[in-house]
């Protein structure tokens, strides 16, 4: 039996009868044989692997459950195609745009995942130089060079937090955000500082931070210390919201009867705090989802596309209430 034949039997091409491919198969598996992944990828010149490069501090990252949630959607569809990832964390720019170049030179991926989109954003370009397919996660962008996955209307969300808490009563609401070179802190920030004055309320207080547990709880302690303390607080992420509720007990103050709390990604922690968690739902699992499987195909695999449905949008629960009178 010929090896173009055995070859055809398995990815079950060319023009070799079925009683033939059948035979193969069951020799096959009768010597407890399987095609050498190694090998196909030598002969195919691809890697069948795709890079996640995050460029955050390691206890920031093993911290936040959103990357848990991402990798989930990415790999709940490379695996079933036989797709590995290859997750690398840098430390800076230098270094991010350097592992790029190394990942290229030395062929060791298919393409790439970019997430935490930035403002003048350099990866599209030097990817596209690279010859190295990407996909960018953040908010629709036709001159990003490279295609974009992402909720149509990210401020659709924060909209609906101001909204809900304005309804509330609350008149001094915070927000802590994550680095303003953020494409999505930009865009968050914008949408909530124009959602306040269109409720005719004052400018809040900002604060930003590395989404880490300890700048999130240095914000809060601030933010409450304050004489005119916000009656809600709303956080960039999940995570920070949740060390922002613990903050504010240890503190002596109930949540939601003296501070209401909002995150955002909605991710399972959140349904058992106590209180449960008001947040945005952004469908992190699902953006990931849509991610791989437009990666895949500019990698040139045969995939469905992936449409994202809807928009982030506010999951009220218990950490929001109405604000007390002064």
């Amino acid at each position: 039996m010929s090896t173009a034949a055995v070859s055809q039997a398995f990815n079950d091409k060319g023009r070799l009868a079925e009683t033939t491919r059948r035979r193969i198969l069951a020799a096959a598996e009768d010597l407890g044989w399987s095609p050498s992944a190694s090998a196909s990828a030598l002969r195919s010149a691809r890697t069948r692997t795709l890079a996640l490069v995050v460029r955050r501090p390691t206890d920031v990252l093993g911290a936040d459950p959103h990357f848990s949630e991402l990798i989930t959607g990415i790999e709940g569809e490379l695996a079933p195609r036989g797709y590995g990832l290859l997750l690398h964390l840098v430390a800076d720019v230098d270094e991010e745009s350097a592992l790029y170049e190394r990942l290229a030179a030395e062929k060791r991926v298919d393409g790439a995942v970019l997430t935490d989109a930035r403002a003048d954003d350099p990866r599209p370009a030097l990817t596209a130089r690279l010859g190295l397919p990407a996909v960018l996660l953040g908010a629709p962008d036709p001159d990003a060079g490279v295609p974009v996955v992402g909720l149509g209307d990210q401020g659709a969300g924060i909209r609906e937090v101001v909204g809900h808490l304005r309804a509330a009563g609350h008149t001094r609401i915070a927000y802590v955000a994550g680095p303003a070179e953020l494409q999505h802190t930009r865009l968050r920030l914008a949408v909530f500082e124009e959602s306040l004055g269109a409720a005719g309320l004052a400018p809040a207080a900002v604060r930003h931070t590395d989404f880490s547990e300890a700048a999130a709880v240095a914000v809060t302690r601030e933010l409450l210390g304050a004489a005119d303390r916000p009656t809600a607080i709303v956080y960039a992420n999940d995570s920070m919201a949740v060390c922002g509720i613990g903050t504010a007990q240890r503190a002596g103050l109930s949540v939601p009867g003296d501070l209401s709390v909002v995150g955002y990604d909605n991710l399972p922690l959140g349904r058992w705090l106590h209180p449960r968690l008001t947040t945005v739902d952004q469908q992190v699992q699902q953006v990931g989802a849509a991610a791989a499987r437009t990666l895949l195909a500019r990698c040139g695999e045969d995939v469905p596309a992936a449409p994202l449905d809807g928009r982030p949008r506010l999951v009220v629960r218990e950490s929001t209430g109405p604000a007390r009178p002064d």
